[in-house]
């Protein structure tokens, strides 16, 4: 994303009129000047703008949830994008943001109110977010190697999760060293864990790529540390901040 063009309207209700339908000159030029595909759509901010755009302009438009999504986003990188406009205030933004709230449900924080959302919940928040994205690329390059587990040692684990995957493929290339995170004992069946220990000879010459999946099982745990950390640094913070706030109403009171 970049910017194309920023232009100063003194008044924003002459550029374009809710009530007439009406856009001045100096925003028709700014939009038909960058308006180059006619296959693609101009995402507006208001479903009014939709309306009065395509009307006038012939342009056509989007405004649905995704883009008012988007431009909550948008206005939370204001300054950065256009400094020379003031930004809304960046709580609103967080506030209102659909996303986040996703995002604080999935782990277990949908008991965070729209106004205790802060810089530092935004930013641990995005952390496990980057941890689940990096945990899904790492699964999808250890599920490549999970056939060998099946054709080796006819082990299928299709339904195991990263970790369990990363620590067999690591017993099998590594038998001798010593597995950091977890009991093999209590991740695996007896069956599972005979099978990885009698049969990591027979995965030599067998095409596994030994070093990939040392570093894979490394960033996996790595990760996962974090992720379990920034959860309860997350955890932590938003029981201070219920704390304070009632506090902080008491003391209004």
């Amino acid at each position: 994303m970049w910017r194309k063009d920023f232009q100063v309207f003194e008044d924003k209700s002459d550029a374009i009129n809710l009530d007439t339908g009406i856009i001045n000159n100096q925003l028709t030029h700014m939009l038909l000047q960058f308006w180059r595909q006619p296959d693609q759509k101009l995402a507006v901010g208001k479903p009014e703008y939709k309306t009065i755009i395509e009307a006038t302009l012939k342009i056509p438009c989007l405004h649905d949830e995704a883009v008012v999504e988007m431009m909550r986003g948008l206005n939370y990188l204001l300054d950065s994008i256009v400094p020379e406009e003031k930004s809304p205030k960046q709580g609103e933004c967080l506030r209102t943001s659909r996303g986040l709230q996703m995002l604080l449900n999935r782990y277990g924080f949908s008991d965070v109110e729209p106004n205790m959302v802060d810089q530092t919940i935004i930013e641990m928040s995005c952390i496990l977010y980057d941890c689940d994205c990096c945990q899904k690329n790492w699964s999808e390059s250890l599920r490549l190697g999970s056939h060998f587990l099946e054709e080796v040692s006819s082990i299928d684990s299709e339904d195991w999760d990263i970790v369990k995957l990363a620590t067999a493929l690591k017993m099998v290339c590594y038998p001798d060293e010593e597995i950091t995170f977890g009991d093999p004992k209590e991740m695996f069946s007896a069956d599972e864990l005979s099978k990885l220990v009698a049969d990591a000879p027979k995965y030599e010459g067998s095409g596994i790529i030994k070093g990939t999946i040392r570093r894979l099982y490394d960033e996996t745990l790595i990760v996962l540390d974090l992720k379990t950390e920034t959860q309860r640094r997350l955890a932590s913070y938003v029981r201070w901040l219920k704390k304070y706030m009632n506090m902080d109403v008491e003391q209004h009171k």
